[in-house]
């Protein structure tokens, strides 16, 4: 059975011992019940992860990491999913499965259709939020790298920032397929996913303008909490990413 991973906020390095933060020692020792002595890994999200031993003081945890690993669990490629603000959890899950599939960046969109609208401290709570499922399912599928987030902007903002890589949008009446929109040597990938409602004509207009492309992707209407997910590993297919 495979040791049980654990984020860890603050750097970590090869033989170091480490406090446990709080929360994370609660669940490793009252919610796994982990023994003292157990063989744990952590990783700090920034590519590397380290076998452990855990080791417990009362209620509290700590850990004596051993040798660096840096196991391959990224994609050879870079995939940015925009995504219209969904409501619910929805966008827990849309979140959750992005990390599953590799995606690097993420960026909450607020569409025009979106039907959650964030004040500021009800985003900055959300934020917060997602960024705990970001690092629970790193936890969970093995990667060593968080996937970023940026707060919550309109399409139209993001589209007066710099960017780079090739933009893709869903529609049904496109001329070109995905296949045919990504060449094999493209290395960098953005999609963009419209809320519930989809993205408003003036949201497309404004992708179109900057020169992002429109692609067919099946015959059917993918809801938003599986365009991203299907799109992303179609993507990965394609390019042969692992």
């Amino acid at each position: 059975m495979a040791a049980p991973r654990f984020y860890h906020p603050l750097p970590l390095e090869s033989g170091a011992h480490v406090a446990l933060p709080e929360a994370l020692a609660h669940h490793a020792i009252r919610v796994l019940r982990l023994a003292d002595g157990a063989d744990i890994v952590l990783f700090d999200g920034q590519g590397a992860q380290y076998p452990a031993t855990l080791r417990m003081e009362g209620k509290k945890g700590y850990a004596f990491l051993g040798q660096a690993q840096a196991p391959a669990t990224e994609l050879a490629g870079r995939i940015t999913v925009l995504q219209g603000i969904a409501s619910g959890d929805k966008m827990d899950w849309i979140i959750e499965k992005a990390v599953e599939i590799g995606v690097c960046h993420f960026v909450p969109v607020r569409a025009r259709r979106s039907v959650l609208q964030l004040n500021a401290e009800r985003q900055a709570k959300r934020l917060a939020h997602w960024q705990r499922v970001i690092e629970s399912a790193s936890e969970q599928c093995g990667r060593n790298r968080l996937m970023t987030l940026s707060e919550p902007l309109t399409l139209a903002d993001y589209f007066r920032q710099p960017r780079t890589g090739l933009h893709l949008f869903c529609d049904p009446e496109a001329p070109q397929t995905l296949a045919q929109a990504i060449s094999p040597d493209q290395q960098d990938i953005v999609i963009l996913i419209g809320p519930e409602g989809g993205w408003a004509d003036e949201e497309q207009e404004a992708a179109l303008r900057a020169q992002a492309q429109a692609i067919r992707f099946g015959r059917r209407v993918l809801r938003t909490e599986t365009a991203a997910l299907a799109l992303g590993a179609a993507i990965s297919a394609l390019q042969g990413w692992e």
